[in-house]
């Protein structure tokens, strides 16, 4: 994977690497595929699967920070 891909799916937001993960994946399962071109399209699977985990990981402190925020409020 090259820095042009890398830097694209920086930019996803969440909704979208999911739901291109999920193909990627479908595309995974039906073979078909040269050894490299599957190598290419597990990366990028890799690579938005990290994406969607760090998307989550922000979406857990945001709430984490609001209910501590609450709880120290009361």
């Amino acid at each position: 994977m090259n820095d042009d891909e890398r830097t694209e799916i920086a930019a996803l937001g969440y909704e979208r690497a999911r739901d291109e993960l999920v193909n990627v994946v479908k595309m995974l399962e039906q073979g078909g595929m040269d050894l490299d071109d599957s190598l290419a399209l597990w990366e990028r699977g890799e690579a938005l699967a990290t994406r969607c985990e760090q998307h989550l990981a922000g979406a857990r402190k945001r709430v984490e920070d609001a209910l501590a925020h609450r709880t120290s409020a009361e």
